[in-house]
């Protein structure tokens, strides 16, 4: 594990200032220093992934295949010696960490064979017509083509699977865009030893060394430079509304404006239908404490607003639930400064006018630092819909739950919400059917729509929507997670009159990549 950076897959020497990582449970410095990357670092990097770019993006699909799964098996070499480093960082129990070491070489993995089969660059040929009346038709061929240097901020809440060589990462390699890493402050020596395995994976692939660099900052300057800088095509970031928006700002000053993928938060309603409620209180209530309390609530997808109908049967669920946050025990939270946003967020939220505290834990660990007290609030529908600011993220293990006194008031709640990641209704059997127009609405307020399960847990596959309206993120036609989060960094090049032998391999008569494609409104994989 080294503290310099790297630069096109090489250790820069630095004269900057170092730094280290702290350990959020016991707040002690750990090993390791680590240095803060100057203006000529960025300059070099983005130099280097623009060069490594003009050949990278023509490199053979299978070998760029081949340097992602390299990728995964040295991330997986890394053993032991990763999982407790990243551990010592983040607070996070070695269980969730091996968890996530597995989705994060999974997706390579995935990624890999995506890019192998080769139909993702969405092909479309229409042959030329020269008989064609009143006017021949020339022959067009359309494919997407990948923008350019990416950079990646490294996210608080994953250390491992939206980090480093997590799925923006990855998803950027799989397009043919080089990639520069800003590392997060709270992972240090995670970053590090994460990216020593990429920097030998692109050792044994053989693809240009410029693909990949890897920057420590523990401030903002690093990321709006690398963000400013010319050469940078695209960005991604997940973590709070207001760093996605500041990067989203520096971005559309340029002057020439790129995209950013940003992920700024959810509050992720779980509708509680008021058969469902009936039939099963106590059954709903704890699978939303364990959801609530999962991971210290430090979950994009955490449950934060639960919506329901006053009844018998809401009350047999909020006392189990009030039961459930009571028996939660503290955890360690990912840094102090989440630790203190989350107090700080969860204290402004008791004081507004018509919010009750419900329960909190009692099993408090004061033998560690930065502990998390659940907590479970409510308010009534009226009082929620006459303040905006029960409406905004509390991020960690808190939840408010909202009474409504009738459906009428339940839609209006949903319909008061901003953009989500996820929504969830629990349901009793053929009780949607009652609802059509609630569930129309609820399509255009969320990424993904749940029925009768927990927000918490995204299953990275080709079918996973992580993303949503405004703000949960900036541009709900793109995903984080899945195959088709590489559409972020792609664009469509038509080529129109070209010689066979000219147009990329994707494009040519024979189909000489044996992928599917659609000639002239038919979808096939044989050549022309």
């Amino acid at each position: 594990m080294r503290g310099n950076h790297i630069i096109c897959s090489a250790y820069a020497e630095t004269a900057g200032k170092s730094f280290r990582a702290v350990n959020p449970a016991t707040g002690q410095e750990l090993a390791g220093d680590f240095y803060k990357a100057e203006v000529l670092d960025v300059e070099n990097a983005l130099k280097g992934a623009t060069l490594a770019y003009q050949s990278y993006k023509e490199l053979h699909k299978d070998l760029r295949a081949g340097f992602l799964r390299n990728i995964a098996d040295e991330i997986f070499a890394l053993g032991d010696q990763l999982i407790n480093r990243a551990s010592a960082e983040s607070g996070l129990p070695e269980a969730r960490l091996r968890g996530e070491l597995g989705r994060t070489t999974g997706q390579l993995r995935l990624f890999a064979d995506q890019i192998a089969e080769g139909s993702w660059v969405d092909a479309i040929i229409d042959t030329a017509q020269p008989d064609r009346q009143p006017l021949p038709r020339p022959d067009i061929r359309r494919m997407l083509v990948p923008l350019g240097p990416v950079v990646v901020f490294g996210a608080s809440n994953f250390p491992l699977a939206f980090s480093v060589a997590g799925g923006d990462t990855a998803s950027a390699l799989a397009a043919g865009c080089p990639v520069i890493v800003k590392a997060h402050p709270a992972h240090l020596g995670t970053s590090a030893l994460v990216g020593a395995a990429i920097v030998k994976a692109i050792e044994k692939s053989g693809v240009p060394k410029g693909v990949f660099s890897l920057l420590f900052d523990d401030g903002y300057t690093v990321g709006e430079q690398l963000v400013k800088h010319p050469y940078t095509k695209a960005v991604t970031f997940t973590g709070s509304f207001k760093g996605g928006s500041a990067l989203i700002s520096l971005a559309q000053e340029r002057a020439e404006p790129i995209p950013v993928f940003a992920e700024m938060g959810s509050i992720n309603p779980v509708i509680l239908l008021p058969q469902a409620i009936a039939n099963k209180p106590e059954e709903l209530a704890q699978q939303c404490a364990a959801s609530i309390a999962l991971g210290a609530g430090q979950f994009c997808t955490n449950p934060g607003l639960l919506i329901a109908v006053n009844s018998p049967g809401l009350e047999k669920f909020k006392a189990t639930l009030a039961d459930k946050i009571r028996e939660t025990p503290s955890a360690t939270m990912l840094s102090p400064g989440i630790y203190a946003n989350y107090n700080s967020r969860s204290a402004v939220m008791l004081k507004w006018d018509g919010v009750d505290l419900v329960a909190e834990s009692r099993q408090l660990n004061d033998q560690l630092q930065n502990q998390s007290v659940a907590r479970l609030v409510e308010v009534s529908a009226t009082d929620f819909l006459s303040n905006k600011e029960l409406h905004e993220e509390v991020f960690g293990p808190h939840s408010i739950l909202v009474i409504a006194e009738n459906m009428t008031e339940l839609e209006d709640v949903i319909h008061s919400v901003n953009g989500q990641l996820t929504i969830s209704l629990m349901a009793a059997p053929g009780e949607l059917e009652n609802y059509s127009a609630l569930l129309n609405d609820l399509t255009g307020k969320t990424g993904r729509l749940i029925l009768n399960g927990m927000p918490t847990g995204v299953e990275v596959c080709s079918a996973m929507q992580h993303g949503g309206p405004y703000p949960s993120t900036n541009d709900s036609r793109f995903t984080s997670v899945g195959t088709t989060a590489i559409h972020r960094f792609v664009r469509p090049v038509a080529w129109q009159d070209w010689e066979d032998a000219l147009l990329p391999d994707a494009l040519k008569a024979k189909n000489p990549l044996g992928i599917y494609r659609m000639v002239d409104q038919k979808l096939t994989n044989h050549g022309q």
